[in-house]
């Protein structure tokens, strides 16, 4: 063999072995991406949010998934009911028939969440699930742990209340219109013989 076909050969055998290194390195990169924890969303029958959660995290324990399933979250908000002039808060479920779960997504963990009481599928394809997007999550998340609260009050158009703060407080009003989704309503109030209507937020009134 000849001077020149030596550094061919060996030129060969560098230019292989930088692609196997490469060929290496991108499969690892593979490997990497694939075992990324992500957030998904499992839908549920509706009303077994919580205790799909509670299901699951008994199945992780048990399955000894710890180290593929890691956050089960139940996105709620607390919510201020107005009856009677009292206040009561309750818990409600920001998406209802969702839950979240992070994870690391492979078919041991994809059985044993999409196999547990309660939980009907994913979303995204029946065999391949669609990781939400980081910013989603966040936002719902931090949407959920929010202080922020919604007040719903059970009047309705027709029904008269009392002005309890405000430039009009201690007037009695007829309510007109109601929007829940604002938390306020507009109403009449008799000032100098004349209905003028007023828009009103929950808290400045209460129920007659």
């Amino acid at each position: 063999m000849t001077e020149k076909e030596k550094s061919m050969k060996e030129q060969l055998d560098e230019d292989k072995a930088q692609e196997a290194l490469e060929a290496k390195a991108e499969e690892e990169a593979k490997e990497a991406k694939k075992n990324q924890k992500r957030w998904y969303i499992v839908h549920t029958y509706s009303g077994y949010e919580n205790k799909v959660k509670v299901n699951l995290e008994k199945r992780i324990e048990y399955m000894n998934m710890g180290d593929k399933i890691f956050r089960i979250e139940v996105p709620q908000k607390t919510v201020t009911q107005m009856k009677g002039g009292k206040k009561q808060e309750r818990e409600e479920k920001i998406f209802p028939g969702y839950v979240l779960v992070e994870m690391i997504m492979d078919e041991d963990s994809w059985y044993v969440v999409r196999h547990t009481s309660g939980v009907t599928k994913f979303v995204g394809s029946a065999k391949k699930p669609i990781p939400a997007r980081d910013s989603e999550i966040k936002k719902i998340i931090n949407r959920s742990s929010s202080t922020s609260q919604k007040i719903e009050l059970d009047v309705k158009a027709g029904d008269k209340v009392r002005i309890v703060s405000g430039p009009f407080a201690d007037f009695i009003a007829d309510i007109i219109e109601v929007y829940p989704d604002k938390s306020k309503l507009r109403a009449n109030v008799s000032i100098f013989g004349r209905e003028t209507p007023v828009e009103l937020e929950y808290k400045q009134i209460n129920k007659l």
